[in-house]
C-alpha cells in the first residue's frame, strides 16, 4: 500500500467544509470564564507619565487591571535580542503598544472599562520612515555582510554600470483568524494554554519569562490555526501573555481574540525594505559586480528582523552566478508595530532586488530580460556556487528554463507583445519569465532539529505527536502519510494529534518551509525504531510457524496492512495481529524520533558557510495588460513550473504553489499597507486593504512540476513547497516593469513594489515629463539614468 504520492484529502477538509473544525473562540466557555482586551498607546513615541484605571474598576463586570507592574518576572522577550516588553512601562514605540490589560465578564464591560483608562502620554517626534532611521542611526542590531570577490574594482573597470534604490512594500499576513489566546489556570500556579501560534515552545518559554514562572509550569496546546503565514511565529505572545496572566491572577479562565481591525492595527507585517545597490555588467548583461546596501524595517524591536535580514541577504542573488559580490543589510528602527516573519522570510526583498536589476539591466542594453537571466543562470557543474559559499548540487535552474520557455511559448509571445505595444495607442502589454532559488533549511543551524511521539495502539491505529502545527498548509497530512507508509497501513488508522509542548519539548517554530522535513523525518525515525522491533516480534513468528526458514528480522516485510517473510510471501500475519504479539511478548509499541538536519552550518563573522541542506527551484512567465490612461492592470497569463522533488501529497503541494503564487501576486500588486502622518495604519480592513480576489486570477494559469528523482537528501525525496512559490509572484511585477520599459523608449524605467494602478500610472506620466536618455556612456562614462 503505497500512500506516498498520492492524493489524500487534507486532514480537515470535511471539517471545514461541515464547520466542525474547531478554533480558539470555538472552544465553550468554561465556568467563571473571563474576556480580555487591553488599552494600547494612542501615539507612536511616548513617555507615559501616568495611567489610571480606577475608574474601570468600578464598571460593574470588569474583574481585574493589570499593568507591567503586575508582571512575575522580567518584562523582556525577544527571539533572537531580548527588547520587547509584553506591557509598556515608561515609555510606548509604536501606537496600539498594550498598556494596560483588562479582564471582564463581557464584552460590554470590557468596552467601557476601555474607554474610562485615562493615560497621560508626553507624544515625542516617531520615526516613521527608513531613511529618517538611517539619518538617526538608529539600528536594531549589528551590520552583516556577505561579500566575494572585489566588487570595488569591477565597479571601477566596468564598460557598463547602474545604480538605484529599489522600494519594497510590507504585506499584511490577513489570515482568517486573528490572534487568539485561551488561558486555564491549574493547581500550584500551573497554566495550560490554547495558541494560535506556529511556535508552542516559543510562547511557552516567553510565558515562563515574564510571568516568573518554570516552564515546566506551562503547558501551550495548538489544534490548528485559521491561517499564520508567519504572523503567529513570534506575535502570538502578546495575546498569550495577556490571556495567562489574567488567568495566573484571577484563577480563573481567560479568553483573548484580537478583533480583525486591532489585529491589522496593532501586529507586525512584512519587513519593507529601502536597498540601494550599485551594478556593473557586460554588452551581453552578465553581471560582473553587485555592491547592495539592504536596509529593512524593522519597526519598534527585534522580534525576527535578524534572521529576515539574513535570508534576505543569502537570496540577493536568487538564481544568478555573479563573481563579485558585496552584500551588507542593516535593520532599521522606526515607530511601527514590530515587523516579523512573513511567508518567504526576506528571501521575496533580496530575490525582487536582484529581478528589479535584471529588468534594468535589460532595458539600459535593449535586450530582452530573459536572455540577460540566461547568460548570468547558476550553472550546472561551473558557476555554480553561491556568494556564501554553497554549490548548488543537482541544479535543475537551467533545465526549468529550458521547459518552460518551450512550453509558454515565450519567445513567440514575446514578439506578439512587441507588435501589440507597437501599434496600440491606449494598452500595454509586458511579459516576464523570473526564476527562484530558495534554500530550505532554518538559517540559524541549531533550529534545524525535531522530535515526535508515536504510539500504536492494540487495535492497530496510531496518535502522531510532533512540534509541527497545522495552519492549513497540510504539515499534518503530509506526516499522517508519511507514517503510514512507514508501516504500509490504511492513512485513516493515523491521527496527527494537537500539538502540545507536553508530548515535544523545545521545538522549533513551522516556519523556513521545514515543518515536514523536520517533524515528518523525526516521526519516520520513531517509526522505524518500532518497526525493527516488530520485525523482530515477526521473524520469531514466521521461524516457529515455518519450519525451515531461520528467524532474519532483516528479510520481514510490511506490506498493504499484512507482514511476512519475503522468503514465504504466502504465509502472512495482519497487521493487528503482529501488533498484539509485540504487545504480549512486552514489546515497546511507542517511541520517541529526533532528527536533526546534516550537514548544515553557516559563519556570520565570516559570511561563509552552506546553510541549506537542499534549494527549491521553479520558474513563472506572467503576461500583464495595463490601461495607459488609468494604470489598471490586469494579469491575462500564469505559467508555474517548479521542482518539488517526489511530492508526498501531490495535491496539497500544487494548492500551496498556486495559493503562494497568489498571495506573492498580491504583494507586488494591490496590497499596499497606507499610515497616517502620526504612524497610524489607515488600511486595516478588507475595505482598504485589497488581497486578491477571484478577478484577479488570470484567465489562464497552468502549474507543472518537473521529475526530479535526485534529492535523496530529505524524507521520500521530497522538497518543501511552503515559501518558494510565493516569490515566483515577483514575475507579475516584472511584467509590468517590462510593460512601462517599451514606453521609457530608451530610458530605464522606475517601479516600486507594490505595482498598484497609482504607482503604475505615476511612472507613466513621469515619462510624458522626462527627456528621453541617451543609451551610450560617452565620454564621461555616465550610464543611462534611472527615472
Amino acid at each position: 500500500m503505497s500512500v506516498v504520492g498520492k492524493d489524500i484529502p487534507h486532514d480537515s477538509a470535511v471539517g471545514h467544509v461541515k464547520g466542525e473544525s474547531i478554533y480558539i473562540d470555538d472552544m465553550p466557555f468554561g465556568k467563571n470564564e473571563l474576556l480580555v482586551d487591553f488599552v494600547g498607546s494612542p501615539v507612536a513615541c511616548g513617555h507615559i507619565r501616568s495611567v489610571d484605571y480606577s475608574a474601570a474598576l468600578k464598571i460593574k463586570g470588569v474583574v481585574a487591571c493589570f499593568t507591567y507592574k503586575d508582571l512575575g518576572g522580567l518584562n523582556k522577550f525577544g527571539p533572537i535580542i531580548q527588547d520587547e516588553v509584553l506591557l509598556c512601562e515608561d515609555h510606548c514605540s509604536f501606537i496600539g503598544e498594550p498598556i494596560v490589560v483588562i479582564a471582564a465578564e463581557n464584552r460590554k464591560a470590557l468596552a467601557k472599562a476601555k474607554k474610562a483608562v485615562k493615560l497621560d502620554i508626553e507624544e515625542l517626534e516617531p520615526a516613521l520612515t527608513v531613511d529618517r532611521a538611517i539619518a538617526k542611526k538608529d539600528f536594531l542590531d549589528k551590520p552583516y555582510r556577505i561579500a566575494r570577490g572585489d566588487a570595488e574594482r569591477a565597479l571601477r573597470e566596468a564598460k557598463h554600470k547602474l545604480e538605484g534604490t529599489c522600494i519594497i512594500g510590507g504585506q499584511e499576513h490577513f489570515y482568517l483568524e486573528s490572534q487568539a489566546a485561551l488561558a486555564v489556570p491549574g493547581e500550584y500556579d500551573q497554566l495550560t494554554v490554547h495558541s494560535s501560534t506556529q511556535h508552542p515552545s516559543e510562547i511557552q518559554q516567553v510565558l515562563a519569562r515574564v510571568l516568573g514562572l518554570q516552564q515546566n509550569q506551562i503547558v501551550i496546546l495548538t489544534k490548528r490555526m485559521g491561517g499564520g503565514f508567519g504572523g503567529k511565529e513570534s506575535q502570538a505572545t502578546h495575546p498569550a501573555g495577556m490571556a495567562a496572566l489574567v488567568a495566573l491572577k484571577t484563577k480563573r479562565p481567560a479568553r483573548m481574540i484580537y478583533t480583525k481591525d486591532d489585529d491589522m492595527k496593532f501586529t507586525g507585517k512584512r519587513h519593507p525594505f529601502q536597498n540601494n545597490y550599485q551594478v556593473a555588467f557586460d554588452d551581453d548583461g552578465r553581471l560582473l559586480a553587485l555592491k547592495v546596501h539592504l536596509y529593512a524595517d524593522g519597526g519598534a524591536a527585534a522580534d525576527l528582523s535578524t534572521a529576515v535580514l539574513g535570508r534576505a541577504i543569502t537570496h540577493v542573488d536568487n538564481a544568478y552566478y555573479i563573481e563579485n559580490v558585496d552584500a551588507v543589510g542593516q535593520i532599521c528602527k522606526t515607530n511601527y508595530p514590530p515587523t516579523t516573519a512573513f511567508r518567504g522570510f526576506g528571501g521575496p526583498q533580496g530575490v525582487a532586488t536582484i529581478e528589479s536589476i535584471i529588468q534594468d539591466v535589460a532595458a539600459y542594453l535593449k535586450k530582452d530580460p530573459l536572455d540577460v537571466r540566461l547568460a548570468n543562470l547558476y550553472g550546472v557543474n561551473e558557476r555554480n556556487t553561491t556568494h556564501y559559499g554553497q554549490v548548488l548540487k543537482h541544479n535543475t535552474l537551467p533545465q526549468l528554463f529550458d521547459e518552460i520557455i518551450q512550453s509558454s511559448d515565450y519567445r513567440n509571445r514575446r514578439k506578439v507583445v512587441d507588435k501589440f505595444n507597437a501599434e496600440s495607442k491606449t494598452h500595454l502589454k509586458g511579459i516576464a519569465l523570473t526564476p527562484v532559488k530558495f534554500g530550505i533549511s532554518f538559517t540559524n543551524t541549531m533550529l534545524n532539529q525535531a522530535n515526535a511521539l508515536v504510539n500504536v495502539y492494540l487495535d492497530g491505529t496510531i496518535q502522531v505527536s510532533t512540534g509541527a502545527t497545522e495552519m492549513g498548509q497540510g504539515v499534518n497530512t503530509n506526516i499522517k502519510m508519511l507514517v503510514a507508509e512507514e508501516f504500509s497501513i490504511n492513512p485513516d488508522w493515523v491521527i496527527v494529534m494537537t500539538t502540545s509542548t507536553e508530548k515535544n519539548n523545545n521545538t522549533s517554530a513551522t516556519a523556513a518551509s521545514s515543518a515536514t522535513d523536520l517533524n515528518g523525518s523525526a516521526a519516520v525515525n520513531a517509526c522505524q525504531k518500532i518497526k525493527k522491533a516488530m520485525a523482530e516480534v515477526a521473524a520469531k513468528h514466521f521461524d516457529t510457524a515455518e519450519t525451515g526458514t531461520g528467524a532474519c528480522a532483516d528479510r520481514i516485510v510490511f506490506s498493504d496492512g499484512y507482514i511476512y517473510d519475503e522468503r514465504r510471501p504466502d504465509s502472512k500475519v495482519k497487521w493487528q495481529d503482529l501488533v498484539g504479539m509485540a504487545y504480549r511478548q512486552r514489546v515497546s509499541l511507542g517511541e520517541r524520533g529526533y532528527y536533526a538536519t546534516p550537514g548544515i552550518f553557516f559563519d556570520w563573522n565570516e559570511g561563509q558557510g552552506s546553510p541549506f541542506l537542499y534549494f527549491t527551484c521553479g520558474c513563472c512567465v506572467s503576461e500583464v495588460l495595463i490601461d495607459r490612461f488609468t494604470g489598471q492592470m490586469k494579469v491575462e497569463r500564469v505559467d508555474i513550473l517548479m521542482d518539488i522533488g517526489k511530492s508526498i501529497n501531490p495535491g496539497i503541494n500544487r494548492g500551496q504553489v498556486i495559493g503562494g503564487f497568489v498571495q506573492g501576486m498580491g504583494w507586488v500588486t494591490n496590497e499596499e499597507l497606507k499610515y497616517s502622518d502620526k504612524g497610524a495604519l489607515l488600511s486595516y480592513s478588507p475595505t482598504t486593504y485589497k488581497i486578491p480576489n477571484i478577478q484577479d486570477i488570470p484567465k489562464a494559469l497552468h502549474c507543472n512540476f518537473i521529475d526530479n528523482p535526485n534529492n535523496t537528501v530529505n524524507v521520500r525525496g521530497s522538497k518543501a513547497v511552503g515559501e518558494p512559490p510565493l516569490l515566483l509572484g515577483l514575475a507579475v511585477w516584472a511584467a509590468v516593469k517590462d510593460a512601462i520599459a517599451y514606453a521609457a523608449e530608451g530610458q530605464v524605467p522606475k517601479l516600486n513594489l507594490p505595482a498598484t494602478g497609482e504607482e503604475i500610472l505615476m511612472r507613466l506620466t513621469e515619462l510624458k515629463k522626462t527627456p528621453l536618455a541617451v543609451k551610450s556612456k560617452g565620454k564621461d562614462n555616465e550610464p543611462a539614468p534611472i527615472i
